[in-house]
């Protein structure tokens, strides 16, 4: 009889035609879909080279990215073991392939093991093959042969399960794992070498043998029983003087006697080998659909609820953190993309959203609040428990978005701003200090232009032009070259010389001489300390100042424009090109002097390179955090980075629109009125990201206050209607709630009031709120339980979140959004509609200051940027003891100042102290660090 011929090439086809179509299906719904392996070759040999083609071309026509990465023969170690790190670091690589033979000088077995084993689609690294060996093993990924012998049994119809199978070779790439598979498959498995005896014996009485001994020819005919089905595994070349090559090709086995005593039997080529190439390509396409599904591994931190709730720092001290590596990976962020801070902070690169750009975004979710006041409202620990209730109980892929706290009032009196009780950000300690040193990369930035712009006075005012204009652009190395960034200044002046001696005298003069005004300069120095003394100052004292003093003072390093324009740059492109356009004076001709025209604005930006990545850390329930910048919020914008979010809304989004989403939690800083207005009007302008849904949060206690209740004194227990039911006067209060849900509803958002709750209210006075905040257009209010109980106590918030942003009845936010204003409006006319629309001012009056910069803004070219008002935050109008919902008030201006880099002018209504005072008792005092180097005493 004839054997039945088992043919690898027609089985290996099918596969391929079938990963070929399941990789087309996965790319209709998920573009992004692209599994790429990389074949790494040392010193390129004809035998092996012949294999890498193979490879390449299967790959190839099924719809596999593939790299060859041909490295010398000399290449060292450690270098190639760098290369395969660099490789593993990658998320776009999902396989990795090391080619042998290696060259004698490295260690085959140190090599292969360097591939990660979640890309070793080879199957061979010691964790894949130990995985495979244990019982109940979990390796990876099976070894391609061994699978492939498998695959080609059960293609053939042929039960594993009670034969008699013998294994002819030990090896860890062939032997010892299909032996292995063939046990799994309930076979009895003989394994034998070489130089075992009795083989002939052993392989008489085998229902199937698989020969991987690497002899040719070594396996007789006559040794093998009529029944027999044989795999040769074998790749043996022999002389053969009719070949043109000079060798062919055999397996182990005596093909052409045994095919006409077996059974079945694989033919060398066309056998094993086609199937071994297939096996490859699937493990590789297996890779690819794990790395991409990655976003679902996430688990949550256990809280330990305590009844009476410790402090914020107890707690946050009690919470063990996932390594941040964890969290990131959970989030979906490729390793390549994190630079760790340690173990529990990193930042995350901007080369992020390159990867994920074709990505839908996820939901995105704007918390707010009621007008503050001093018994709080709880923003910040909504944000935080909301994205801990979504996350760790809904299982929602969620970020909460959040600024880097000032260290000035941290030590100051307002306290952190991690959150609180058992919704906070942890390390709770780190978050609130230094972090990844962003403020003090803004600080340096900021007063490295305060003293370039003193310097450059003090040279214009101590040399003519020519010597002037020689040392700015001194000769170095017996050349004359002017410095990338004067070539933004020639531009502005319109001189298009390249060679700086080129300039005739006048265009020297214009060049060399900013001339500025010293009364018109705007820029201060920043300190991260809320230190009063610094409010206003006098510089150049020192006898080398030569007598050019003048009147300064500092501000807070959050109140910088730097600081804004790291929260609205979109790019490090556009961050660089935003510092350049600050104006930090006027000229004596009434030109406007900017950091570009001093020179300075690429030192800027390389002093903020690693500031414009934003921080990752993580909730109390280990809910991944995206902490960035911190503009101050009385005026600027109040709310963290565009960057953070547009990243997160990335990580967070879906392959398509069919796909349940993630959700991006962000915060705006004080009430509507002020930080979401400012959201809306300023950065959603920026960004081009419009959020899906509003949440105004209140607590019945403010609202008290807003309906009249006693005034708050700190060290003053409450007065009896915060700790005791007072319907009527919570009533009045809702007034004020009701003002910010309409002005949300300006700008055709939906709207969901969370009513943070405290342990004195009453179900009497949610339901006040209730029916208050659905009667002003609010969706619904809900009851949330966050500080005290975590991401459990904010579920049925969370539930109503997605509830409402699943509607497919509610249009979307992009479709309904309207700005207050549009930018071609006159500056005077933007800040009367923002007054008279969303505060209820009767008119805006304009103080003699304010009348000055309205024309030199409109004359000066800016007036088409957007407007921020500096007001208080404690009243809907200028005045803090106006609460409620004043009326019928004339709102004034006093000044209006210029962010030219960060986007905007800002029109001061109220003095606003733009760096803190301490007050008797400050936060620092309590502050110690114990003997295991932990702080304590935070809040």
């Amino acid at each position: 009889m004839t054997a039945e011929i088992i043919d690898g090439k027609t089985v290996s086809a099918s596969i391929r035609s079938q990963l070929s179509q399941e990789i087309a299906a996965i790319k209709a719904k998920s573009p992004s879909f692209a599994p790429q392996l990389v074949v790494v070759q040392v010193g390129a040999r004809p035998d092996s080279s012949v294999y890498v083609r193979m490879k390449r071309k299967a790959a190839e026509e099924v719809g596999i990215i593939f790299q060859h990465i041909d490295l010398p023969e000399s290449i060292d170690q450690d270098a190639l073991l760098a290369r395969i790190d660099s490789l593993n670091q990658d998320s776009a690589v999902h396989g990795i392939i090391v080619q042998l033979p290696l060259p004698d000088h490295l260690d085959p077995q140190a090599i292969t093991n360097a591939v990660s084993p979640e890309k070793d689609v080879d199957g061979f690294t010691s964790y894949n093959i130990g995985e495979l060996s244990k019982k109940n093993g979990a390796p990876h990924f099976l070894p391609c042969t061994p699978k492939g012998i498998v695959d080609l049994l059960k293609h053939s119809g042929i039960e594993v399960a009670g034969k008699h199978a013998v294994v002819l070779g030990r090896s860890d790439i062939v032997g010892v794992p299909v032996s292995v598979l063939l046990r799994n498959l309930d076979a009895s498995v003989t394994t034998l070498h070489s130089k075992s005896t009795n083989i002939e014996q052993h392989l008489q009485n085998a229902d199937i043998v698989v020969s991987a001994i690497g002899k040719p020819n070594f396996v007789k005919a006559e040794w093998l029983n009529s029944k027999a089905i044989v795999i040769d595994v074998g790749t043996n070349y022999i002389e053969d003087s009719t070949r043109k090559s000079g060798s062919r090709l055999v397996g182990d086995v005596e093909y052409d006697a045994a095919k006409e005593k077996v059974a079945k039997i694989t033919p060398v080529p066309g056998g094993v080998g086609p199937m071994t190439v297939a096996e490859l390509l699937y493990n590789v396409v297996e890779s690819a659909k794990k790395f991409s599904s990655k976003k679902n591994g996430f688990t949550p931190l256990k809280l330990n609820l305590l009844t009476p709730v410790p402090s914020d720092y107890e707690i946050s001290r009690a919470q063990t953190p996932k390594q941040i590596t964890k969290v990131a990976s959970e989030s979906s962020i490729p390793a390549e993309d994190l630079e760790p801070y340690g173990s529990t902070k990193a930042k995350v690169k901007l080369s992020v959203l390159e990867k994920f750009k074709n990505r839908e975004n996820g939901k995105y979710i704007l918390v707010t609040g009621i007008t503050p006041t001093p018994l709080g409202e709880g923003k910040s620990t909504t944000t935080v428990g909301l994205a801990q209730a979504l996350g760790a109980h809904l299982n929602r892929l969620v970020f909460a978005n959040v600024r880097q706290p000032s260290m000035g009032p941290t030590f100051g009196i307002k306290g952190g701003a991690a959150g609180g009780g058992y919704s906070q950000v942890i390390p709770m300690d780190e978050f609130n200090m230094h972090l990844t040193g962003d403020i003090h990369a803004i600080s340096m930035a900021n007063n490295l232009l305060a003293a370039a712009i003193d310097t450059r006075m003090f040279h214009e005012s101590t040399q003519k032009d020519g010597p002037l204009y020689r040392r700015l652009v001194p000769v170095k190395n017996g050349a004359r070259k002017f410095s990338p960034s004067m070539f933004i200044r020639l531009k502005k002046l319109g001189i298009d010389k390249t060679n700086p001696d080129d300039l005739t005298p006048e265009e020297i003069t214009k060049f060399a001489r900013l001339d500025i005004d010293p009364q018109s300069i705007t820029w201060k120095r920043v300190v991260d300390c809320n230190d009063r003394f610094l409010r206003g100052i006098t510089i150049g004292e020192a006898p080398t100042e030569k007598g050019m003093t003048r009147s300064t003072g500092f501000e807070i390093s959050v109140a910088s424009e730097c600081m804004a324009i790291l929260a609205l740059s979109t790019s490090l492109k556009d961050m660089r090109d935003r510092l350049g356009r600050i104006v930090v004076a006027t000229s004596k001709s009434g030109e406007p002097v900017t950091c570009d025209d001093i020179g300075a604005g690429g030192a800027l930006t390389a002093l903020l390179k690693d500031a414009i990545k934003p921080t990752l850390m993580q909730t109390l329930e280990g809910t991944p955090v995206m902490i960035h910048a911190g503009p101050f919020a009385n005026i600027s914008i109040g709310a963290n980075s565009i960057i953070a979010d547009k990243i997160s809304l990335k990580l967070a989004g879906t392959e398509s629109a069919s796909e349940d989403s993630g959700y991006v939690v962000t915060e705006a800083g004080f009430d509507f009125t002020m930080g979401g207005e400012r959201f809306l009007n300023i950065k959603t302008r920026n960004s081009g990201l419009v959020p899906d849904l509003v949440i105004v949060v209140a607590t019945v206690r403010a609202l008290k206050v807003h309906g009249g209740g006693a005034e708050v004194k700190a060290g003053v227990p409450l007065a009896k209607e915060y700790v005791t039911e007072n319907v009527e006067m919570l009533a009045k209060g809702c007034a004020n709630l009701q003002k910010h849900i309409q002005n949300a509803r300006s700008f055709g958002l939906n709207v969901l009031v969370a009513i943070n709750a405290m342990k004195n209210d009453t179900p009497a006075e949610h339901e006040v709120i209730k029916k208050y905040s659905q009667e002003a257009g609010a969706i619904d209010a809900v009851i949330s339980d966050h500080w005290a109980n975590g991401g459990l106590g904010a579920v049925k918030l969370a539930e109503k979140v997605v509830e409402i942003t699943n509607d497919v009845s509610l249009p979307p936010s992009k479709d309904t959004f309207k700005f207050t204003y549009e930018l071609s409006d006159p500056i005077d006319v933007k800040i009367r509609k923002i007054a008279q629309n969303l505060y209820g001012a009767a008119d805006v009056e304009f103080l003699p200051a304010a009348q000055e910069k309205l024309e030199l803004y409109a004359k000066q070219g800016f007036d088409n940027l957007p407007i921020c008002i500096a007001k208080t935050q404690y009243s809907l109008s200028h005045d803090a003891a106006q609460k409620g919902v004043p009326k019928g008030f004339i709102f004034p201006i006093r000044d209006i100042k210029a962010s030219i880099g960060a986007g905007y002018l800002y029109a001061l209504a109220a003095e606003i102290q733009t760096i803190p005072g301490l007050p008797t008792h400050c936060g620092f005092m309590d502050v110690e660090v114990n003997d295991d180097g932990e702080i304590e005493g935070l809040f």
